[in-house]
Protein backbone atom coordinates (compact mmCIF):
# COMPACT_ATOMS: atom_id res chain seq x y z
CA UNK A 1 0.00 0.00 0.00
CA UNK A 2 2.88 2.22 0.75
CA UNK A 3 4.66 1.72 -2.59
CA UNK A 4 1.56 1.98 -4.19
CA UNK A 5 0.90 5.58 -3.16
CA UNK A 6 4.57 6.36 -3.56
CA UNK A 7 4.33 5.16 -7.12
CA UNK A 8 1.23 7.13 -7.84
CA UNK A 9 2.60 10.13 -5.98
CA UNK A 10 5.29 9.59 -8.67
CA UNK A 11 3.10 9.81 -11.72
CA UNK A 12 1.54 12.32 -10.75
CA UNK A 13 4.85 14.49 -10.12
CA UNK A 14 5.73 12.85 -13.76
CA UNK A 15 2.21 13.90 -15.15
CA UNK A 16 2.45 17.29 -14.07
CA UNK A 17 5.55 18.19 -15.59
CA UNK A 18 5.08 16.72 -19.09
CA UNK A 19 1.57 18.83 -18.64
CA UNK A 20 3.87 21.95 -17.64
CA UNK A 21 5.99 21.33 -20.62
CA UNK A 22 3.48 20.79 -22.88
CA UNK A 23 1.59 24.25 -21.72
CA UNK A 24 4.93 25.75 -21.99
CA UNK A 25 5.29 24.48 -25.66
CA UNK A 26 1.65 25.82 -26.47
CA UNK A 27 2.43 29.33 -24.84
CA UNK A 28 5.41 29.42 -27.27
CA UNK A 29 3.81 28.69 -30.23
CA UNK A 30 0.62 31.35 -29.59
CA UNK A 31 3.58 34.14 -29.07
CA UNK A 32 5.09 33.25 -32.94
CA UNK A 33 1.51 33.13 -34.32
CA UNK A 34 0.66 36.19 -32.73
CA UNK A 35 4.24 38.22 -33.99
CA UNK A 36 3.85 36.67 -37.17
CA UNK A 37 -0.44 38.04 -37.37
CA UNK A 38 1.19 41.38 -36.22
CA UNK A 39 4.26 41.42 -38.47
CA UNK A 40 1.24 40.53 -41.59
CA UNK A 41 -1.28 42.94 -39.90
CA UNK A 42 1.99 45.67 -40.25
CA UNK A 43 2.87 45.13 -43.93
CA UNK A 44 -0.75 45.11 -45.24
CA UNK A 45 -1.27 48.33 -43.52
CA UNK A 46 2.23 49.75 -44.80
CA UNK A 47 1.32 47.97 -48.66
CA UNK A 48 -2.32 50.18 -48.28
CA UNK A 49 -0.40 53.39 -47.09
CA UNK A 50 1.72 53.78 -49.92
CA UNK A 51 -0.13 52.81 -52.95
CA UNK A 52 -0.61 56.86 -53.95
CA UNK A 53 2.76 57.11 -52.88
CA UNK A 54 5.20 58.07 -55.66
CA UNK A 55 8.31 57.33 -52.57
CA UNK A 56 9.25 54.07 -54.22
CA UNK A 57 9.68 55.64 -58.08
CA UNK A 58 11.88 58.32 -56.52
CA UNK A 59 14.24 56.37 -54.92
CA UNK A 60 14.65 53.95 -57.97
CA UNK A 61 15.43 56.70 -59.71
CA UNK A 62 18.16 57.94 -57.80
CA UNK A 63 19.69 54.91 -57.08
CA UNK A 64 19.74 53.92 -61.31
CA UNK A 65 20.58 57.95 -61.88
CA UNK A 66 24.13 57.12 -61.05
CA UNK A 67 24.33 54.08 -63.77
CA UNK A 68 22.67 56.44 -66.23
CA UNK A 69 25.03 59.19 -65.87
CA UNK A 70 28.12 56.58 -65.88
CA UNK A 71 26.50 55.41 -68.91
CA UNK A 72 26.12 58.34 -70.93
CA UNK A 73 29.60 59.31 -69.74
CA UNK A 74 30.88 56.48 -71.55
CA UNK A 75 28.77 56.79 -74.44
CA UNK A 76 29.25 60.66 -74.75
CA UNK A 77 32.88 59.77 -74.33
CA UNK A 78 33.05 62.72 -71.25
CA UNK A 79 34.97 61.13 -68.06
CA UNK A 80 34.25 63.94 -66.67
CA UNK A 81 30.50 63.04 -65.44
CA UNK A 82 32.14 59.54 -64.45
CA UNK A 83 34.52 61.53 -62.01
CA UNK A 84 31.60 63.49 -60.68
CA UNK A 85 29.73 60.10 -60.10
CA UNK A 86 33.10 58.87 -58.27
CA UNK A 87 33.17 61.96 -56.68
CA UNK A 88 29.47 61.79 -55.36
CA UNK A 89 30.03 58.39 -53.75
CA UNK A 90 33.21 59.56 -52.36
CA UNK A 91 31.16 62.35 -50.46
CA UNK A 92 28.11 59.60 -49.05
CA UNK A 93 31.24 57.77 -48.23
CA UNK A 94 32.52 60.15 -45.64
CA UNK A 95 29.06 61.35 -43.82
CA UNK A 96 28.87 60.11 -40.62
CA UNK A 97 27.92 56.52 -39.65
CA UNK A 98 24.21 57.15 -38.12
CA UNK A 99 23.32 59.01 -41.00
CA UNK A 100 24.62 56.63 -43.28
CA UNK A 101 22.28 53.73 -41.80
CA UNK A 102 19.09 56.40 -41.52
CA UNK A 103 19.51 56.56 -45.19
CA UNK A 104 19.73 52.55 -45.91
CA UNK A 105 16.76 52.22 -43.06
CA UNK A 106 14.82 54.51 -45.33
CA UNK A 107 15.51 52.74 -48.54
CA UNK A 108 15.15 49.40 -47.15
CA UNK A 109 11.74 49.89 -45.74
CA UNK A 110 10.53 52.38 -48.82
CA UNK A 111 11.26 48.76 -50.67
CA UNK A 112 9.50 46.87 -47.82
CA UNK A 113 12.21 45.04 -45.97
CA UNK A 114 12.38 44.73 -43.00
CA UNK A 115 15.13 46.90 -40.77
CA UNK A 116 14.33 46.73 -36.94
CA UNK A 117 15.83 43.16 -36.64
CA UNK A 118 19.25 44.64 -38.32
CA UNK A 119 19.15 47.53 -35.46
CA UNK A 120 18.71 44.85 -32.95
CA UNK A 121 21.91 43.41 -34.11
Amino acid sequence: MILGSLISGVADLGRSYLQGKVEEKKAIQAVKIKRIESDSTWENTMADATKSSWKDEYLVLVLTSPIIFIGYGVAMDNPEIINRVNLAFATLANLPEFYQILLYAAVLASFGLKVKDQFKK
